[in-house]
């Protein structure tokens, strides 16, 4: 692809591309294109002027030569990349307002003045009519108040006033219309699906496939826990499909053979064959989009009393206008106070800071579902972790195997693969890994496969039952022994390590060792978020007292609890909040769900298990535990900033009616520094807080 440099510095460059007219789905491409490439740190495509900024921490040469090889036509590039990216919404918006601008300033320069009052009259119909059905609904909201001073105006024949007064909110509308619409764009993106491969049902085997690859009509398997990436109809099975990433049904829906299933919906229990009927992703998302619009999950009681504060506010305004006039009989003090109203700002400002605080954290990747889960982190005083995936990085590796009987390392570890590849756990990963690496084969050999959460697997292999997981469920649940003679060997287990028991036919047949290595920045999260203002942090983990121990005290917490069940965490979430606690917790996996969703805020990792992000309000980079400290901070900030818009929005407006009252400004000028004061909060409300 042919460019010319326009500016750089160093770190930094601005390209132009010799392409002519640069359409919304090549400059889609392109940014993915580069943000794809590992010395590119971020990137900014402006299509309008064919220019790309591309920041870096690699060499010149080599965005040069990234650069010259691109090509719009290349093919590894998804199709998903161009579908609702959002850049066809901003430039929508834009130019609407543009639109506007150009034809209230052509109208001033062109058009003689009596056009203009007949373009004026004509669009007051619509504000003064949307009054009037206000108040035929026995509403008094700030559309009265609206069509009130507009209509007041145009009878005084202040025709002017009554023109920038309209053009002011037609601005403010389609900024807050916009605001709203990326914000929740951008949240139904990271919400949708980012499913790489699934199980495909082909001639009776299960055959792993890229999603890609899926037809319409292919039979593919669905476990427990798994996300199901297609609409479809079950053709085998039973189970129960949580659909509240899309309804918002708390409940989860019993599913049996001729039921439909959707995308996006998880698996809660049992095992389903799913015959697919839709591959399209932009169904989800449009089904995302519309739940989450439609979703009182989107709105914090700080919205929420905006909102009712703002409508009940227009009838005091009403009143003092006509009061001013009682007693003045002025007119033009009246409508300097009628042209000034708190609700406008309130119910603008407020709800653009929260939109915009959704979309920032979405910068820094962390997926915030709705602007209650913002005020309850501000609000939050306790905070607990789960430790694997979460305080311990969310990759963790095989270290060794130690056979218990006479079969090969690999042969063992290969045995394990082909169950645990089925579940999605950092775990089972890690096994699935570990056999990749050693280029060891496992075919599927074995029946059905059982999930038990947060015990283990259970499965038949060539006629021999085959468990692995947890020392509970292996030795204390499912009563397997360790062979004869091997005990002192299996009491010598590395303690270092978190261990994985693989027992078949009743016997302990293998030990995998599991390296869970702390994350370098856990004691540094931990202790700033003591910082923040987080007065208890505890961790909880299903491994053993020594592990626990031993990690609680190098990253600093208050509290640990080593060796509990799924309800052990929900059920210390729910005594913490039943004595005043506003609780957080932190999970990856199946067995956090129930916590998580009994947290006043449940925050996932996003490489965890589908259901754990599912049931969480807010899901962070499994990379970047120290996002944590960001969304405090941004929740934090978020807080000072909606009380700041109510002070500045309280003192702007009561200063233009006591001014107004005391005949210091006309109306002309109120109605213009109400709405400019308002749009100026309201811009200011979508800046980002942590710059």
């Amino acid at each position: 692809m042919k460019f010319k440099i326009v500016h750089e510095i160093k770190g930094r460059m601005r390209v132009r591309f010799a392409c002519g007219r640069m359409s919304l789905k090549e400059a889609d491409i392109l940014q993915y294109y580069l943000l794809n490439q590992e010395s590119v740190t971020a990137v900014k495509v402006y299509e309008r002027n064919q220019d790309a900024a591309i920041c870096y921490d690699g060499t010149r040469e080599e965005i040069i030569r990234i650069l010259k090889w691109f090509s719009f036509h290349d093919p590894a590039v998804p199709e998903h990349v161009w579908q609702n990216s959002g850049r066809e919404t901003s430039r929508r918006y834009w130019d609407k307002i543009v639109r506007k601008v150009v034809l209230r300033i052509g109208s001033k320069l062109f058009l003689p003045v009596p056009a203009r009052n007949v373009i004026v009259i004509g669009k007051s119909v619509r504000y003064i009519w949307k009054g009037i059905r206000a108040l035929g609904k026995g509403k008094v909201d700030v559309s009265v108040l609206d069509g009130t001073a507009i209509a007041v105006s145009l009878l005084r024949g202040n025709i002017n006033t009554a023109g920038s007064v309209m053009f002011l909110l037609d601005i403010g509308e389609i900024l807050e219309e916009w605001t709203h619409k990326k914000s929740v764009d951008d949240l139904a993106r990271s919400m949708s699906l980012n499913i790489s491969k699934v199980w495909l049902l082909k001639d009776g085997r299960e055959v792993p496939v890229d999603t890609d690859q899926v037809k319409q009509g292919d039979s593919i398997v669905i476990r427990m826990g798994s996300v199901i990436p297609f609409d479809g109809v079950v053709t085998k099975g039973s189970g129960e499909v949580s659909q509240a990433s899309l309804t918002g049904e708390a409940l989860p829906v019993p599913k049996e053979a001729g039921g439909y299933v959707y995308a996006g919906t998880v698996l809660e229990a049992g095992g389903l064959i799913v015959q697919v009927k839709e591959t399209s992703g932009s169904n989800k998302y449009e089904k995302i989009v519309r739940m989450i619009e439609e979703s009182e999950r989107l709105k914090s009681s700080m919205e929420g009393n905006a909102l009712q504060m703002a409508d009940k506010l227009v009838p005091y305004t009403l009143f003092g206008a006509a009061l001013v006039y009682l007693l003045t009989g002025n007119a033009s003090k009246a409508l300097s106070v009628l042209m000034v109203d708190f609700s406008c700002a309130l119910k603008l400002s407020i709800p653009i800071a929260v939109l915009s605080a959704i979309r920032e954290a979405g910068t820094y990747q962390i997926t915030v579902k709705g602007g209650k889960y913002l005020e309850r982190i501000a609000e939050a005083d306790t905070i607990v972790f789960d430790k694997t995936g979460t305080v311990t990085k969310a990759h963790p590796v095989v270290a060794k195997i130690v056979p218990f009987v006479s079969e090969s390392e690999d042969g063992l570890l290969g045995l394990a693969a082909c169950l645990e590849e089925h579940f999605p756990h950092s775990m089972a990963r890690a096994v699935v890994q570990a056999a990749m690496e050693r280029g060891i084969v496992h075919e599927e050999r074995h029946s059905k496969v059982e999930y038990i959460v947060a015990h283990g697997i259970s499965s038949v292999v060539d006629g021999r039952k085959v468990i692995i997981g947890s020392y509970h469920f292996v030795f204390e649940d499912e009563r397997c022994r360790v062979p004869e003679g091997m005990q002192e060997m299996f009491e010598r287990l590395p303690a270092e390590y978190s261990h994985l028991y693989l027992a078949i036919e009743g016997k302990l047949a293998a030990v995998i060792c599991i390296e869970d290595p702390l994350r370098e920045e856990a004691g540094e999260v931990i202790a700033s978020l003591k910082e923040a203002g987080f007065k208890k942090i505890v961790m909880m983990t299903g491994d053993s007292e020594r592990t626990a121990r031993t990690i609680a005290s190098r990253i600093g917490v208050d509290e640990y609890y080593s060796e509990v069940l799924p309800e052990d965490k929900a059920a210390f979430v729910e005594k913490e909040k039943a004595v005043g606690k506003k609780v957080v917790m932190v999970g990856d996996g199946m067995n956090d769900s129930p916590a998580l969703s009994a947290a006043d805020v449940g925050i996932a990792v996003s490489d965890g298990a589908q259901i754990a992000r599912d049931v969480a309000g807010i899901t962070i980079d499994a990379d970047r535990l120290s996002a944590l400290v960001t969304l405090k901070s941004i929740s934090d900030r978020l807080s000072v900033r909606i009380r700041k818009n109510y002070f500045s929005i309280i003192g702007i407006n009561s200063g233009l009616i006591l001014f107004g009252i005391g005949g210091l400004v006309q109306p002309t000028v109120s109605a213009f520094v109400h709405n400019a004061s308002t749009l100026a909060i309201s811009l200011n409300s979508m800046k980002n807080l942590l710059d």
